[in-house]
């Protein structure tokens, strides 16, 4: 049963790598039992670096959760970003038999099992096939064919893929951590079965995750997911900033960013000023909360123009009626949503994963920095695609037999019966004849 199954979601990101372990409760909200995290010295904007510190801070952070659970981690679903993830629309298509009667839905399986084994370029693996509308003999617009008559099965598919080396090593990690990984799903996608309503997604919404080394982003249109990119800017470069520009250590930097930090220079204080701790023997340094913002605000002008380039070249700027959802650690900064509607023109609202969250004894997890590791857990217990579900639900209940098979099943016995028949009438007649002679 759900309630007995534990799922547990590694998140291995650039500035931490989180582990949690949960269950659905008997509401069916997620319960977290258990969280550990570690820094991560071995990853760059999404990209292992150093195998070792990765491995480490990988078995740090499910002792923690392992211990905090009181339960044994062997297998765990992963996550994977980085500038190297594509994803490109192509288009694929089946032929089916002219007697069978209708769509199976082993003939959408089969479609999407196609899709694995185009030629992608050198050196890339796909990772997700994502189906987007069908097409039923040149009728297009279909979301869901099974049932319907046809015999040319075609649609268009949202292929997203990653760099093969990048993939071997995270699951070089997490095997040298004497783990197991039964999945691997992009980060936003999971970010988004956490902080995204199925409303959201029916109405038309663009998630940013703005993580510590890269900006992920997922944009969602009639329940589908329609685009998704990576780019490598994030928490990160606005701390080398801060560094830079105030002439600070990388710690006193990333401290007076997310205590004093602000998105927008106007709403900072003119007169405020932060006094920051010197050097050995020197005097302390003080710094100016506006020109802080002004910093931050120049770097974060950079992210949303990339950000609003691509949901204006996916081509669904006009149809997201849900506006951007911000998420991740990033999207903690004062006044970023306000920043986002200003320089996009479209609704803003910050994401946190307690969508689907139950009680829990960890409050921490209710932070938008935690929702790729809770979303990984999620994607556990549900399919990126609502379709998907749906179908693993109706084979349950007509069981393993495709529902053309059983059809077929049922003429054959009608078939068979009726020949049956004939011959026991033919067989009776015959014998009232022999008896009708003899006598």
């Amino acid at each position: 049963m759900e309630n007995d199954k534990l799922i547990v979601g590694l998140d291995i990101g650039t500035t931490k790598i989180c582990a949690i372990i949960g269950r659905k409760n008997e509401f069916g909200k997620l319960e977290v039992l258990g969280m550990g995290k570690a820094v991560s010295d071995g990853v760059d904007r999404g990209i292992v670096t150093n195998i070792e510190k990765t491995v480490n801070a990988i078995q740090k952070a499910v002792t923690d959760c392992s211990n905090m659970a009181d339960v044994d981690i062997a297998e765990v679903i992963v996550g994977i970003a980085g500038q190297h993830i594509q994803s490109k629309i192509m288009h694929g298509s089946i032929m089916r038999q002219p007697t069978e009667e209708e769509i199976t839905i082993e003939d959408v399986q089969r479609l999407s099992a196609d899709m694995h084994n185009i030629v992608v370029p050198p050196g890339n693996s796909i990772i997700h096939v994502m189906p987007q509308d069908y097409t039923v003999d040149y009728e297009g617009g279909i979301k869901d064919p099974v049932g319907m008559a046809g015999t040319r099965l075609e649609a268009d598919f949202h292929i997203i893929t990653a760099q093969t080396t990048a993939i071997h090593n995270i699951n070089k990690c997490v095997k040298r951590a004497n783990l197991f990984s039964s999945q691997l799903i992009l980060e936003p996608l999971a970010s988004s079965l956490s902080v995204l309503s199925d409303e959201e997604k029916e109405a038309g919404v663009c998630l940013v995750d703005i993580g510590g080394g890269t900006t992920d982003i997922a944009i969602f249109y009639e329940n589908i997911i329609r685009h998704t990119a990576v780019i490598p800017l994030g928490g990160n470069i606005i701390t080398s900033d801060i560094k830079e520009g105030c002439m600070l250590m990388q710690n006193q930097a990333e401290l007076l960013k997310t205590r004093f930090g602000k998105a927008i220079a106007k709403e900072a204080n003119i007169n405020e000023i932060v006094s920051i701790p010197g050097l050995r023997g020197r005097p302390p340094k003080e710094i100016s909360v506006h020109n802080l913002a002004c910093i931050i605000e120049a770097r974060m002008e950079e992210i949303i123009e990339i950000v609003q380039n691509e949901i204006v070249q996916s081509g669904f700027y006009k149809k997201l009626a849900g506006g951007i959802v911000l998420t991740g650690g990033g999207s903690q900064l004062q006044n970023i949503a306000q920043f986002f509607e200003y320089q996009t023109g479209l609704d803003t609202r910050i994401g946190y994963p307690n969508e689907h969250l139950g009680k829990s004894v960890i409050e921490e997890i209710k932070s938008p920095m935690y929702a790729t590791s809770v979303g990984l857990v999620l994607a556990g217990f549900k399919s990126l695609d609502n379709r998907e579900e749906e179908y693993n639900r109706r084979k349950a209940n007509s069981g393993h037999k495709p529902k053309i098979m059983q059809k077929r099943e049922m003429i054959t016995n009608n078939f068979f019966k009726s020949i049956s028949d004939r011959l026991k009438n033919i067989i009776s007649a015959d014998i009232g004849d022999d008896d009708n002679y003899n006598n």
